[in-house]
């Protein structure tokens, strides 16, 4: 067992060495003084909507996933193609869907990083802010961090569970968006001892009956701690919690992913794969919390 665990430490460190290298070269890329801590500000000025100032206690960096090559280690970006056309965009225009949620708090891993990101998409029109101005939200914090998973940390790192739990102490009172699981769904699979329930609980503590919309995740992978069977158990653990939280609803994204919106990697996204999540998050927040209510069941598609 001292075997394994050292085995296993032996490889988290060499991931965290690896993904602080890569921190600082995307930094540079996305134009950001820290790794991918994004206050989404850019909308405001591309005439979306005022957003808060999102304060930041630390510089957020990936969280330790435990597999090289995992969300932590994006590959390059394919230039961004307008989507307009996707039927998605079609049904929300003519839905023109609505949210309750005027004040949003996203927390994301590296799947949000290219969402938010000029980098990824240089329209400000198809980030994730202008989408979700779109459906009316007012007020937008958001923090994209690569590798980021709800428990496990490195040095200089705020886990998910950390962003929230300042967000709620700095006043945050709003909607949660988490799309987090990706790397905890990992993580466990290579020996984490902390189990999904337990993170997933974590999160839905700290948003305190707020309302939540959580991301469900989705891999194309078919081996190592990444693979899809990995991700299909953490959804799965997803619906059984959102029995227990009235105040929780689930995205269905791995009900709509297509492998033609992925990267190589087979975990991240191209640039129009990332138009597509990032219309698609807000219109189905609109779904989960509509104004004047909000959805029956428990999952939004």
């Amino acid at each position: 067992m001292s075997s394994e665990r050292t085995g296993l430490a032996g490889q988290l460190g060499r991931i965290a060495r690896m993904r602080l290298r890569r921190r600082n070269r995307l930094a540079v890329a996305v134009g950001v003084p820290s790794a991918l801590v994004i206050s989404v500000t850019a909308a405001a000025a591309a005439g979306a909507f005022a957003t808060t100032a999102v304060p930041q206690a630390a510089p957020a960096s990936p969280a330790a996933s435990s597999a090289a090559g995992g969300p932590g280690r994006q590959a390059t970006v394919q230039p961004a193609r307008v989507v307009r056309a996707h039927p998605l965009r079609a049904a929300a225009a003519a839905r023109s869907p609505a949210t309750s949620c005027t004040t949003v708090g996203h927390i994301g891993d590296s799947t949000s990083v290219g969402m938010v990101s000029p980098a990824s998409l240089p329209d400000p029109a198809q980030r994730l802010a202008a989408r979700y101005a779109d459906v009316g939200v007012r007020h937008l914090w958001a923090d994209a961090s690569g590798g980021r998973s709800i428990v496990e940390v490195l040095p200089g790192q705020v886990n998910g569970y950390n962003v929230a739990r300042a967000w709620v102490s700095e006043g945050f009172r709003g909607c949660f968006v988490f799309a987090l699981g990706t790397n905890d769904a990992a993580n466990i699979a290579a020996g984490s001892n902390v189990g999904q329930l337990a993170r997933i609980e974590q999160m839905m503590a700290v948003a305190h009956g707020q309302p939540v919309m959580w991301v469900n995740t989705r891999t194309l992978l078919s081996a190592g701690p990444y693979a899809e069977t990995s991700m299909q158990a953490w959804n799965a653990d997803l619906q059984q919690a959102c029995a227990m939280y009235p105040n929780m609803r689930i995205f269905n994204w791995a009900g709509m992913d297509q492998p033609g919106w992925h990267l190589p990697d087979g975990i991240h996204y191209t640039s129009a794969g990332y138009a597509i999540r990032a219309a698609a998050i807000a219109h189905a927040l609109a779904l989960a919390f509509p104004r004047g209510g909000h959805s029956a069941g428990c999952v939004v598609s």
